[in-house]
């Protein structure tokens, strides 16, 4: 389950560079390597980014330190 978490953690940093990006610059990095924001393989990136952002919601709560 440990590798579970940390394949998650790195998407959303993946996500969360991604989100910089677009805030600051206006640049969607994930849309310009895969083909646009609208392709489909953009799409596929966005949806695996969010479903691990959810997988990660119940570490908020652990007691694990």
């Amino acid at each position: 389950m440990q590798a579970f978490y940390k394949v998650c953690l790195v998407l959303l940093i993946i996500g969360g560079i991604n989100w910089g990006l677009v805030g600051l610059f206006q640049f969607d990095l994930v849309g310009w390597l895969f083909g646009g924001s609208a392709s489909i393989l953009s799409r596929i990136i966005f949806v695996i980014v969010g479903i691990a952002g959810l997988c990660a919601i119940p570490s908020l709560f652990s007691s694990d330190d």
